[in-house]
């Protein structure tokens, strides 16, 4: 019977140490996706509306810019600048550290590189003295500053690249940022606005965002893996049938 008893917690034993192991080598391997390849994230303000909505989750992709110490989680001071790095492009959609702090996550989109001159006048996006184009669309259904729904207008925007998005100005053409001063890009940073132009904390505010410094990208959006209406709760599984937007999941984002 001691041997039995012996015997009975060796195997009691060894089944733990191999739920430890297994556990382990699945926290490395998330460490490591998460490091390296794809971190998701969430969509927390409506700065990038139309082109993201609040509730939408999506993937980034850390290998798109190369790495930096802003890569792995937490930051830690364990390099300088980037390696592998490829340099962000006009019109990308990516995630960055806020230069302000260098921890908190933003999203915005990328419309100056590094020696652009960029400039609001009545609403309109100058980049390097030229009047960016845009085409009128469909008016977007939204919310104003008092949580009232309201239809604004949106337009087509094509950047210099050729690069086409979606805009909508809430306040028409006489927004608190649509008529700036001219920004010039620093090297080695980036210009970054919202497709929400009346309601988006951006480069345009150089006291809160400014310019953003390559080291701080994280990595650029890439698809939306799931999206949940604004006001629900993504764990109340028996109201996805009408609060998930199933129209908008594995769309890629541009």
């Amino acid at each position: 019977m001691k041997g039995s008893a012996v015997k009975a917690k060796q195997k009691s034993e060894g089944g733990i140490l191999e739920t430890v192991k297994v556990i382990v080598q699945a926290l490395l391997i998330a460490l490591v996706v998460r490091t390296l390849l794809f971190q998701p994230f969430n969509i927390p303000s409506g700065s990038l509306v139309p082109t993201l909505l609040v509730g939408d989750y999506l993937f980034v992709s850390k290998y798109s810019y190369g790495y930096s110490r802003y890569s792995i989680p937490f930051g830690p001071p364990v390099m300088d600048g980037r390696v592998w790095g490829s340099e962000p492009q006009r019109g990308d959609i990516a995630v960055f550290k806020l230069p302000a702090d260098n921890a908190t996550d933003y999203i915005k989109r990328v419309v100056g590189l590094p020696g652009d001159r960029v400039q609001m006048i009545d609403g309109r996006l100058y980049i390097n003295g030229e009047m960016v184009v845009r085409e009128e669309a469909e008016p977007f259904v939204t919310t104003d500053p008092f949580g009232r729904t309201v239809s604004v207008p949106r337009f087509l925007e094509t950047l210099p690249d050729g690069t086409q998005h979606h805009i909508i100005e809430r306040d028409g053409d006489r927004g608190f940022w649509d008529n700036t001063e001219v920004y010039t890009v620093p090297e080695g940073h980036y210009f970054m606005m919202g497709d929400n132009r009346d309601n988006s904390t951006d480069s345009r505010d150089l006291s809160s965002v400014g310019y953003v410094p390559y080291e701080n990208f994280v990595g650029r959006a890439e698809i939306i893996f799931f999206s949940i209406d604004e006001d629900a709760s993504a764990w109340r599984l028996w109201e996805w049938p009408w609060t998930v937007r199933w129209e908008r999941i594995l769309d890629q984002i541009r």
